[in-house]
């Protein structure tokens, strides 16, 4: 069986925890787009990670992990972190990398960096990670698949040649930085082939034969429904598909060979980068949810700077469940909320005079206002409670609200940090 593990909202809503939770039951966990610019805060027995490009499931020794076709892989970034986790004693994963996926070069970083630094004011708030440029390249066609390692030199000299002539330019005239050359380029994709050639793999048929032998398969996305090309915040998204869909593209699996979509939503709202966030709350009420929330605070895993913080959307998660295909729904961190006398929801957008319980595309976004509901909080920890009737009365009330506000089921609830720490729920 296959399951997706994706995000409702702007990512960082607790997908870490929940894969590492269901990955207990898993053979194979897949990761299968986005590169190392966003990070899954795990906490387990062997202590708390943040993980970039690994997927969540490597703590045990049961699973296979593998970084699908649809990865942006930055290889010396995998293998820094693949020491990072064994320098903790966690036992080496089984890695495989699939031999169609594609390669962030050093020149995507600083071509991020450079126009990050171009736009100075009006930047997109990029983890400067390449992640934009790789893409660009990869739908250029100008981008290098790990195959494409084991090819011959004078072919790969011949497109490396190809490939550079145009970033020359730009390096030259745009940036006034200094240019690539084909021997160091060359020199670069020799020392990732040397890295990743014991993991390469046909992953696509892999997992044709593991899904034939009745293998638990989980994928693994990144970020959230918010950070879509497409279905979300265009321009303020990443540069891959975030959505349970493109599982199937990234894996390289059959669409229908996804029986269960996870999307994971936290109790509250929070945000890192730029971009409209309608129910973004400011000031000392920001600062003290930042403070509680999350574990440890609210902060990226990847840049560490502070996330944006907002109480629940309900119109935003509606939507992106939706165009997520949600089966069930992981309602995290919902402990957090236990200092609160009142809870504000939002449970509409005010557009033009007009309210709207429909999520809207960025230029009329740009104008709304939250229309808030305010619940009873319930002014208790939570916390080591394993049995959802035991939640007390006003903390089921707001789970029950939501569910109601967005329409799908609520079927697990983290009440902490830990890999214990949930509450399944009929």
């Amino acid at each position: 069986m296959v399951k997706a593990v994706v995000g409702a909202n702007w990512g960082d809503e607790g997908k870490g925890k929940i894969t590492d939770m269901l990955a207990e039951k898993a053979d194979i966990i897949v990761r299968f787009q986005g590169g190392a610019n966003a990070g899954h805060t795990i906490v387990n027995n062997y202590g708390k990670f943040a993980l970039h490009t690994l997927p969540s499931g490597v703590f045990y020794d049961h699973t296979t992990s593998i970084i699908g076709n649809g990865v942006a892989l930055n290889i010396p970034v995998l293998f820094n972190e693949i020491k990072s986790i064994t320098d903790r004693n966690v036992p080496m994963p089984k890695i495989l990398v699939s031999d169609r996926a594609q390669m962030v070069m050093p020149y995507h970083i600083l071509f991020d960096e450079y126009e990050e630094e171009r736009l100075a004011g009006k930047s997109f708030g990029s983890t400067k990670s390449g992640i934009a440029p790789f893409y660009s390249d990869k739908y250029a066609k100008i981008g290098f698949q790990v195959s494409e390692l084991f090819d011959d030199e004078a072919s790969l000299k011949e497109k490396i040649e190809r490939v550079i002539a145009s970033k020359n330019v730009l390096l030259e005239h745009l940036y006034k930085k200094p240019l690539l050359t084909v021997d160091s380029v060359y020199k670069t994709l020799m020392e990732y082939k040397e890295m990743v050639e014991p993991y390469v793999c046909d992953v696509s048929a892999y997992l044709y034969e593991a899904i034939k032998a009745g293998k638990n398969i989980l994928l693994e996305g990144q970020l959230g429904s918010m950070k879509d090309p497409d279905h979300g915040i265009y321009p303020m998204v990443t540069s891959s598909s975030t959505l349970a869909a493109y599982g199937a593209i990234g894996a390289g699996i059959a669409p229908y060979e996804i029986k269960q979509i996870v999307t994971v939503c936290k109790a509250y709202s929070s945000a890192v980068g730029a971009g409209e966030f309608v129910s973004e709350i400011f000031g000392e009420e920001a600062d003290e949810l930042r403070r509680r929330g999350g574990d440890g605070g609210e902060y990226g895993a990847t840049t560490g700077r502070p996330r944006r913080m907002g109480w629940f959307d309900c119109v935003a998660s509606k939507y992106g469940c939706r165009i997520q295909g949600t089966t069930d729904v992981a309602f995290t961190v919902l402990d957090v909320l236990g200092y609160l006398d009142e809870i504000p929801v939002c449970v509409g957008y005010e557009i033009d005079g007009v309210v709207t319980t429909d999520f809207p595309t960025t230029a009329k976004l740009k104008k709304a206002k939250p229309v808030y509901e305010v619940l009873p909080g319930w002014k208790q920890d939570i916390r080591g409670i394993k049995k959802y009737e035991e939640l007390p009365e006003n903390c089921r009330k707001y789970i029950e609200f939501i569910e109601k506000q967005i329409e799908f089921p609520i079927t697990m609830i983290s009440n902490g940090p830990g890999r214990d720490d949930i509450i399944y729920r009929q």
